[in-house]
């Protein structure tokens, strides 16, 4: 494990609390019977995943129905009338000389391109896409840094800050059945039942025909950090494979719950970034076992000695030793790569709510130094 950040190669806040704040703007907008039976027949539409983060959002397609009516009678309006529908006050001059306040709206979270305020349809490219949320939204800047702060201030009540998780080589390991090495075979015959995840380790996937085996320590470890931290997963791994290893990893969902963020969610390509994470920076720690992803926020990283339990694994980084799984053992539960770090997460907690300044004015990364200089001594 390294905690050098220049080396080579509980549930709930965060996006639970952005869909409550969603909830609420889209609580003062209603749709009669004939709307929520077109949404009904919508809905029947929409796969199971969906489905799933429709009902976490608490957001139905009878309110995007109301709104978008709502929006056609404002476009009527404004037809008519000259008015706009508005979250700010601007004057404006009207033939009478007689100056008026018309309201207008910052658009601060778009779903399928509709302003989830004022109905309208907004073309803006400088909105983040949050699509591990919600397939189809979108949030301004402006509104995401305040989602931020009010998330922040929420968080450092509870003392924890935020801890962003890589998966394949940091939490756990994969292989396809048509890598595994001969020696390898007899895996097959002591996989662990899908039906008892919180107890097992090693479990075979027949639906992805593959195998994923869980770091030694990791069930100890999230539940130990969870105490301290709001966890984010996030995976280069296709969206599929991310939500079954989250599975895999948090069965009861009191570790993630929505927070699991994989390839299709970043924003750059081949790198991930906190852009799409609702965390602000300065209270973000990332554990992952590659450095060159992270490029933008290599001070919040603490790198993770890779994970390889499958004889796969360390081929594919061009290491020619027998794995773990051929030599049929494993890394130390007590003094493995997840307790080390679980211990060093403690003391960069511990670090961060001793100061004696304004919490909201303190950053982890400055605490990672002195932790990493604490590690070189």
């Amino acid at each position: 494990m390294s905690v050098d950040g220049d080396s080579s190669p509980l549930s709930s806040s965060g996006s639970d609390d952005f869909a409550a704040l969603l909830n609420e703007e889209l609580a003062g907008i209603s749709s009669d019977e004939s709307l929520e039976e077109e949404a009904d027949e919508t809905d029947q539409d929409h796969d199971g995943e969906e489905e799933e983060v429709n009902e976490e959002l608490n957001v139905e397609d009878a309110d995007f129905a109301a709104k978008r009516s709502k929006r056609q009678r404002l476009d009527t309006l404004d037809d008519d009338e000259g008015l706009h529908c508005s979250t700010s006050l601007e004057p404006v001059s009207q033939s009478s000389d007689v100056s008026v306040q018309l309201e207008i709206c910052a658009h601060p979270s778009l779903i399928k391109g509709m302003c989830v305020k004022c109905g309208r349809m907004v073309d803006d490219v400088s909105a983040v896409a949050l699509g591990y949320i919600h397939k189809d939204l979108k949030v301004g800047s402006d509104e995401l840094a305040r989602l931020r702060n009010k998330d922040l201030k929420s968080l450092f009540r509870k003392k924890k800050l935020y801890l962003v998780l890589d998966l394949d080589h940091t939490l756990l390991n994969s292989t396809h059945f048509q890598h595994i090495s001969p020696d390898e075979e007899y895996l097959k015959n002591q996989t662990d039942s899908l039906q008892d995840l919180p107890n097992g380790n090693l479990f075979q996937l027949d639906s992805m025909r593959m195998f994923t085996k869980l770091r030694p320590f990791v069930r100890t470890f999230l539940k130990e950090a969870s105490n301290m931290f709001e966890m984010y997963v996030y995976t280069m791994g296709e969206r599929p494979y991310a939500m079954e290893m989250a599975r895999l990893l948090d069965p009861g969902k009191i570790y993630f719950d929505s927070r699991v963020i994989s390839q299709a969610d970043c924003t750059q390509k081949h790198q991930k970034g906190l852009d799409v994470v609702l965390g602000a920076e300065s209270a973000v720690i990332i554990l992952d076992d590659t450095e060159y992803v992270w490029r933008q926020h290599k001070e919040n990283l603490i790198l993770m000695d890779r994970y390889h339990y499958f004889s796969s694994s360390g081929r594919s980084f061009n290491l020619n030793n027998r794995s773990l799984s051929e030599l049929k053992r494993d890394e130390s539960e007590p003094d493995g790569a997840l307790a080390t770090i679980l211990g060093v997460l403690k003391r960069i907690h511990q670090l961060f709510f001793d100061l004696d300044d304004d919490l909201m004015r303190r950053d982890v990364r400055q605490v990672l130094k002195t932790v990493r200089s604490e590690v070189l001594k």
